[in-house]
Parts: C-alpha cells; structure tokens; sequence
C-alpha cells in the first residue's frame, strides 16, 4: 500500500509517541504494526517495534514458558505476574529510554491484554491487575491502543491449526477475551479504539493510519472504524 500524500506530514508527531496494537492472535495487529514501523522509518524517525510477552533475554525466556502448551495450565494469578515480570524488564530497558530519547515505540500487546486475557476471559480482579501494571510500568502508558477487532472464527481461521498455549483455549474464552477489549474501548475512549479487522489488510491499514492522524496529527483524515460501529459479539 502506498502511503497518501496527505498523511505525510504529521508523521513527524509521532515521535516519542508509544503506540500498542491490541487484540486475538490472527487479526492482524502484528501486520499492521510492522507496516506503520516500514513508513515512519521511510520519513526518518526512529521507530522502536517490541513484542509481548518478550523483547529482552528475559521476557524472551518467560515467553517460551508462557506460550508452550506443555506448560500446562497456570495459576491465573501467577500467570499475571509472569506477564508483568516481562512487561516491567522491557519497559525499564527498552521502552522508557526509547520514548526519552524521541523515538516511537510501538508494542505488540501491553497490558491491554493482561486485562482482556487474564481480567475478562480469567476472572482475575482487574483492580488487581491495574495495581501490578502501576508496579511494572510507573508512569510509562501508551498514548494510543488501537484495537484489532475480529471475531473467533475469523482470527481461527486466519491462523490455522497451529496453536499455542493461549491460542488453543476455548471459544468461549476468546469470546470474553473480546468482551474484555470492547469494555476498555467504551471505558477508556480517550486511548483506546477498536478498529474493524475483518476486511482487508489494506482497508485495515488506512483505518489504522487515519485513527493515528486523528489522535496525532490530521483529525479532518476520518477513520471508517469506531468504538460505536463494531458490535460486540
């Protein structure tokens, strides 16, 4: 996809930005991720892309644990804290001294899904889970979490029959999974918005691209996708 002339100019305001795509394996964040990372750094700006959990030696180790199915099934509560334990190393080595010197990072997941996966699908106290996010992160918050909305059988069939630990849980937990994002969508409008994954990437992309220029930049670009559009299932 080419980029549009009109997006060009408020690319620069993402510097020192931290953006998060959010939502189930197969909807396609992590594509759409490394297409806005390709196009900032055609303009120059240093772009430092992370993944959850991993992106230290350490967070690499625990995503090994945590997304092994042989691993079995983990107490939610400690599964949780393994999360945050990655979550808190990368952000004290990667993520704060990028978004201090300028550059604009972009996660993979952040505790946006702590909250849909262990909150909303695990029953996990989401007070209890913001008070270790506060531990983990200090003052390190995202100023923008587009969420990648696709239902279960569509994220499914995208992904095939190879599964991980997560992945292969049940429909009706990836159905409270979704449940869960669409609850920070509506409780927390001012940074998190759904987008309609569904279509295509392209169309995916250009409503990802006019969401960042809403927020950042160029709010007359206007997105197709929104918070009241995309009904819950």
């Amino acid at each position: 996809m080419s980029l549009p002339a009109e997006h060009i100019p408020w690319l620069s305001d993402l510097s020192g930005k931290f953006v998060v795509v959010e939502g189930p394996d197969g909807s396609g964040k992590s594509t759409q991720a490394a297409r806005l990372a390709s196009i900032l750094r055609d303009v120059k700006l240093e772009v430092v892309e992370v993944r959850e959990p991993g992106g230290t030696p350490l967070g690499e180790r625990l995503r090994s644990v945590l997304l092994d199915p042989e691993t079995g099934e983990i107490d939610v509560r400690a599964e949780m804290l393994l999360y945050m334990a990655s979550r808190a190393e990368l952000v004290a080595s990667r993520i704060r001294p990028a978004l201090l010197r300028g550059a604009c990072v972009i996660a993979d997941r952040f505790v946006s899904s702590t909250l849909a996966y262990q909150g909303a699908a695990g029953g996990l106290d989401q007070s209890a889970i913001r008070d270790a996010a506060r531990a983990a992160c200090g003052d390190v918050n995202p100023d923008l979490v587009a969420i990648f909305d696709v239902d279960e059988p569509t994220a499914a069939g995208r992904m095939g029959l190879l599964r991980d630990r997560m992945e292969a849980r049940g429909s009706a937990y990836h159905a409270a999974v979704r449940r869960g994002y669409h609850e920070q969508a509506e409780t927390e409008p001012e940074t998190h918005v759904l987008i309609d994954a569904a279509r295509s990437f392209d169309h995916v992309f250009a409503d990802f691209l006019a969401v960042l220029a809403s927020r950042f930049g160029r709010p007359e670009i206007q997105s197709n996708s929104s918070p009241r559009n995309v009904e819950a299932k």
